[in-house]
């Protein structure tokens, strides 16, 4: 069974961006979003203005958190074989239901892909504004880098 990250969030983050699982590289890195040709980083650096892909891991999360935005997955643990969203097995999801007092500001969560976006109706339910984005993933080559950003923008809509 593989277990997931803790949630980067603060009092002031008022934008959760959650992705489905980490990968084997953000795994074994403990930091999300670790493969180098995973565009989360650089997509979330030009929405806020900030060069995350530059920083040290430590400090891409300080800005994030700056800014008002947090990180989590909806998975809290699954199986799963390589790094592919289809690949997961026996999930377990996180905890949001006691999420409110992590991040008593949280207005709006936004979901990194489809599989994490399966999730949406159960977040909206509780009450949060949300948006689905075009995943980061290097498995998603569908869109450009500026198509994606695109989207992205609407993280601070």
């Amino acid at each position: 069974m593989l277990r997931g990250f803790p949630p980067v969030v603060a009092e002031s983050t008022h934008t959760l961006i959650l992705g489905s699982f980490p990968g084997e590289a953000s795994l074994t890195a403990t930091q999300y979003y670790a493969h180098p040709r995973n565009q989360f980083w650089r997509l979330l650096g030009a929405v806020i203005g900030e060069p995350l892909p530059e920083l040290d891991y430590p400090t891409r999360l300080e800005r994030v958190l700056r800014h008002g935005l947090g990180v989590w997955d909806v998975l809290a643990a699954c199986t799963r074989e390589g790094s592919l969203d289809a690949a997961i097995r026996n999930a377990t999801p996180n905890d949001f239901a006691s999420f409110r007092e992590y991040a008593p500001l949280l207005k709006k969560v936004c979901f990194n892909g489809k599989t994490a976006g399966r999730f949406a109706p159960i977040i909206a339910a509780a009450g949060y504004q949300t948006l689905v984005l075009p995943s980061s993933s290097p498995a998603n080559a569908i869109l450009s880098f500026d198509q994606k950003l695109r989207l992205w923008r609407d993280i601070l809509t």
